[in-house]
């Protein structure tokens, strides 16, 4: 993993510890070097905690001020020297291959699309959330909340790179694509997914028609596309199962264990079960359609998460993501204008 990644270390809840400790990891087991944006004195401070750290490709860049998850709109706009701006810049000044936040999603978005820009063709960037299936495999959801509102073009653009992020990242060679919606049938949803339908099913692409909620976990479909207002409360409610289910299992198998072996064994299935459910072992969801790399991942990220976000970032960044993007929405636009002349 030879690429530079810039990583916003005062973007999550308990920043900066997560960060610093998740570059930590991610430098020693991924080999990633990492700049570390913040308050300079604090985060040398921090370092300095941690035995060894001066010999792994770790930097600290300066920046003076940080978004909060209180501030709004005005306020991003202000704080031009902010953890989350100067980051950016790195990745628009080639300093940086990618970028990875934990802080303000909103804010996080938003100066993306002003530092970074949109790719031709991307009328609207979309974020991408993988989610485990009961087969050992990951879904893609997107969009998750980077556009509430949608039109079916959008839709269109969200299918076509999602696609090509399955192919480059997970190494499908034909991704199945699904449209989120309240039934299977081509006639089922809104004025809004029955329109997409129709645009969907002639593109180049493995379209397998609509798909519904429970398909983002059976394995069935790799891609599914939705408006930023229905993805979001599908991941949300996800997360929010995924963290009932936990807490339920593992107060039943405290109240069942009566010998120390079966206690072992439940231990070990209980470990392999919560590791499968956790979202920090996916890193954070890519901003795709934007020129460069953007990874947003929870407020609440731990170090695993921080760790995870790195390295999908130098994943993104050199599986050429953007590249291809570029090309096929390109390719579509050209076929649509022959098709029409």
């Amino acid at each position: 993993m030879p690429s530079v990644i810039a990583l916003d270390a005062m973007g999550s809840d308990k920043a900066p510890k997560p960060e610093i400790e998740g570059a930590l990891q991610a430098a020693r087991h991924h080999g990633a070097s990492v700049l570390l944006v913040g308050p300079e004195p604090q985060l040398r401070a921090e370092l300095a905690r941690y035995p060894g750290a001066s010999r792994l490709p770790i930097e600290v860049v300066h920046a003076s001020e940080v978004i909060t998850m209180d501030d709004k709109v005005e306020a991003i706009r202000a704080k031009r020297d902010s953890s989350i701006r100067v980051g950016l810049r790195l990745v628009r000044d080639g300093r940086a291959a990618g970028f990875v936040t934990a802080g303000n999603t909103g804010a996080a978005m938003a100066t993306t699309r002003m530092v970074l820009g949109s790719l031709p063709g991307v009328d609207r960037p979309a974020l991408a959330a993988a989610f485990p299936t009961v087969l050992n495999t990951a879904a893609i959801l997107l969009d998750v909340g980077a556009n509430v509102d949608c039109t079916a073009i959008n839709l269109e653009q969200f299918a076509v790179m999602g696609d090509i992020y399955c192919r480059a990242i997970f190494g499908m060679k034909r991704p199945r694509i699904g449209l989120l919606s309240i039934g299977e049938e081509e006639t089922k949803g809104n004025e809004l997914t029955r329109e997409a339908f129709q645009l969907l099913k002639r593109l180049p692409i493995n379209f397998i028609g609509n798909v519904e909620g429970r398909d983002l976990y059976n394995g069935h479909v790799d891609v599914i596309v939705a408006d930023g207002f229905v993805g979001n409360v599908a991941l949300k409610t996800s997360e929010g199962v995924a963290r009932l289910v936990r807490a339920v299992l593992k107060e039943t198998l405290k109240a069942t264990i009566t010998r120390q072996f079966g206690a072992l064994l439940s231990r070990n299935a209980f470990s392999d079960f919560k590791k499968r459910l956790d979202h920090t072992e996916y890193g954070g969801a890519p901003l795709l359609g934007v020129k460069g790399v953007s990874i947003i991942t929870h407020g609440s990220s731990n170090t695993n998460a921080i760790k995870n976000a790195i390295r999908v970032a130098a994943e993104f960044a050199e599986g050429k993501v953007n590249e291809t993007i570029e090309r096929e929405l390109a390719g579509l636009r050209s076929h649509a204008a022959l098709s029409t002349s």
